[in-house]
């Protein structure tokens, strides 16, 4: 039964000429499937319907061949021919009761065109800003005047199509709007720049001309990043973003407001706390009586009530967190606030778009999946029989694949070899601003207390012998994986001299029971970051903070380069920065000399020397599979001890991110008792038209 609290909550909003049934609203959002993969688009929004989303948008829709980002997946209503799989995706939106939102986009100057070959188009000449060497030209009349008929021909499309809602989208400092409301973009003389006044026309053409086509039937939203983050150098909320909305407060159906850019936007909880936009973003709904929706990663229905009631927005916006949770609004609906997956602000869904594969989510594990292997977030079919289970090992692979195991039915054994559960997911979320990450675990174990054919035993450090003589069937090793100490990594291929001696750490030693603070030496600290992704750089942080000079020494040419892909790589940066640690970029360790370590230029291999009193290594992790190893050893003596099957999953099996290690977990559990053929792919592919 539903908390009478959050009843607010369901209320419906009327949103021009259509009703959304609830104030949950799926902002859109990129999955890394688009026009390549539209069925498995469809299904994936379609479950977001079934959850209780009353509106479920897709990601951007380029309108035009002349601003499509290629090598991104995004969506395209450039002609007819994107009809169909546009259609199947409302129609799984309307088969759940939700409403379906298009956001159309023109991507000027952002756009390099690499398919189309098309000259890019913007307000003024200017660069590109995604790093391609070209140049946009700067539109003449004709072009603004194209630009209004093929945004206006793509809304009628996407009516055609069955949308719902249709945006007119000025926001992430990626759209041809946006540019063109900017003064550091837009430098032209005629009425289309200059003044505010000037600069916002071409964003009042559009929305009057996209009412007036599509109006009838379809909301009009307005998607527009109100600060950009830049003070007196861009749009701001105390500067133009007011002023803008002052001056368009009635003429969309609907507000959607965020900052820009998307990195801004989608910060990571390292970085940014729930709610954050709220502060930019709070001014918007005293200036217009059209419903607002904004975001802030919100994943506490006590907050969402707040912002509602606060007069902050009329709905609650999401992206991440209707990623982690597709079912998050019926949860509350139906008084089941503690199974809601809660967003862990990582951002690995957002690594899917940059990547150009389907979205992927450290929570949950059947995140683009809804299609491929036909994975619901909520369902699992039960298993054919009754079997035993032995998980061996409390971390994120092992957690998943009893929980979701004991769902299906399964008796299930599971052991921890130390006096806690969670594994890396519990010791990572020690470190800096990485405290959400112990939602992996948390939510787990919530499920689990819940099933009673799931037995779990802490502190149980399980031998071959043991497993052996429990006589369990099936038997599932998720024992991690450690970090090495001799130096292998990305970019060391051998181990390295001088690292036997004192003084030489690996993330272990600060994590779990680890003691590394307080074995650490006076003197300077090196962190060698041959791994790239976010450990080197937490890790140097964490140091820094014992006052001691820390140095950062990688390979790569920026800091944790692999958190760009989590739009983290920036923020990165400048906290290392804040905290004094000193970078060493392209820079390759070649070996420990005493207190010193010997390092090389990554392209030259010049020489260098760097004073090191303690050195930490952060390279690559050795799969934890000696209880595997020992068993496959063994194998003549199963059949008189009853197991049947023996796997390894996650960490034990290939090191990789915790939702990698999430994702296997699960995945045993839906294999189990399936005859697997290595040879057949074991998901559906889209099918490729030719002609």
């Amino acid at each position: 039964m539903r908390d009478p609290r959050y009843d607010i909550l369901f209320e419906p909003v009327r949103i021009g000429p259509v009703t959304a049934r609830n104030r949950f609203y799926q902002v859109p959002h990129c999955c890394g499937m688009g026009y390549r993969y539209p069925s498995s688009s469809a299904a994936m929004r379609g479950v977001k319907a079934e959850g209780g989303w009353a509106v479920v948008c897709t990601e951007e829709a380029e309108i035009h061949h002349s601003a499509e980002v290629t090598p991104y997946l995004e969506n395209r209503i450039w002609d007819d021919q994107d009809l169909p799989h546009l259609r199947a995706l409302t129609e799984a939106v309307h088969a759940q009761g939700g409403l379906a939102g298009i956001e159309l986009v023109h991507n000027g100057q952002h756009a390099a065109n690499h398919y189309s070959r098309e000259v890019p188009l913007a307000p003024s000449h200017r660069v590109i800003d995604n790093g391609a060497p070209l140049q946009a030209r700067a539109m003449d009349k004709t072009d603004i005047a194209n630009l209004r008929r093929w945004h206006r021909q793509a809304a009628l499309r996407a009516r055609e199509a069955g949308f719902d809602i249709v945006y007119v989208y000025a926001g992430h400092d990626m759209t041809v709007l946006q540019h063109f409301l900017s003064r550091r973009h837009n430098e032209r003389t005629d009425e289309y720049g200059g003044s505010l006044e000037n600069r916002l026309r071409l964003t009042r053409e559009i929305l009057i001309d996209t009412k007036e086509a599509v109006g009838d039937r379809c909301a009009v939203a307005f998607r527009f990043a109100v600060d950009e983050l830049l003070g007196e150098d861009g749009i701001s909320a105390e500067g133009e973003g007011r002023e803008v909305v002052e001056r368009l407060a009635e003429l969309p159906d609907l507000w959607d407001v965020n900052v820009s850019t998307w990195q801004n936007d989608s910060q990571t909880a390292r970085f940014a706390e729930e709610g954050y936009q709220e502060r930019y973003i709070g001014f918007v709904k005293s200036l217009t009586t059209k419903p607002v929706v904004g975001v802030g990663r919100y994943t506490s229905p006590d907050a969402m009530v707040r912002v509602v009631k606060q007069g902050i927005m009329d709905m609650i916006g999401a992206a991440r967190p209707s990623i982690a949770d597709p079912f998050l609004p019926k949860k509350i609906e139906e008084g089941r606030i503690e199974d809601i997956r809660e967003c862990i602000g990582c951002n690995i869904c957002v690594s899917g778009d940059e990547v150009s594969a389907p979205i992927r989510c450290t929570q949950n594990p059947t995140m683009g999946e809804e299609w491929r292997r036909g994975w619901h977030p909520e369902a699992i079919p039960p298993a054919r029989n009754r079997e035993r289970v032995l998980v061996v090992g409390g971390g994120p692979a092992g957690l998943e694949a009893a929980r979701a195991c004991g769902q299906r039915g399964l008796e299930v054994v599971l052991a921890e070899a130390s006096g806690a559960w969670g594994g890396r997911s519990l010791h990572e979320s020690r470190l800096p601003g990485l405290s959400s990450w112990g939602r992996v675990k948390d939510w787990r174990l919530g499920q689990l207390h819940k099933l009673a054919n799931v037995e779990m035993y802490l502190a149980s450090r399980l031998t071959a012998e043991d497993i052996l003589g429990y006589g369990i069937p099936h038997v599932v090793i998720a024992t991690g994986a450690a970090w090495r100490r001799d130096g292998i990594g990305r970019n060391g291929f051998r181990p390295l001299p001088g690292l036997d001696g004192t003084a030489v750490f690996t993330p272990d030693d600060f994590l779990g029971e680890g003691d590394g603070l307080d074995r650490l030496p006076e003197g300077p600290l090196v962190v060698y970051d041959d791994e790239g992704y976010v450990m080197g750089g937490v890790l140097a942080e964490l140091l820094a903070k014992t006052g001691r000079a820390v140095t950062l020494v990688t390979p790569a040419a920026v800091v944790s380069p692999w958190t760009d892909k989590t739009m983290e790589q920036p923020f990165v940066h400048k906290r290392l920065v804040q905290a004094g640690v000193t970078l060493r970029l392209s820079t390759l360790l070649t070996a420990r000399d005493g207190d010193a370590v010997d390092l090389a230029c990554a392209y030259t291999g010049a020489p260098a020397r760097l004073d090191c009193a303690a050195l930490v290594l952060v390279t690559s992790r050795r799969p934890r599979d000696e209880i595997y190893l020992d068993l496959k050893v063994r194998e003549a003596q199963w059949g008189e001890s009853g197991i049947e099957s023996l796997r390894t999953i996650g960490d034990c099996h290939a090191p990789a991110t915790i939702a990698a290690a999430v994702y296997a977990g699960h995945r045993y559990a839906r294999e189990f008792g399936e005859a697997i053929d290595p040879d057949v792919t074991p998901f559906r592919r889209e099918a490729i038209r030719v002609g």
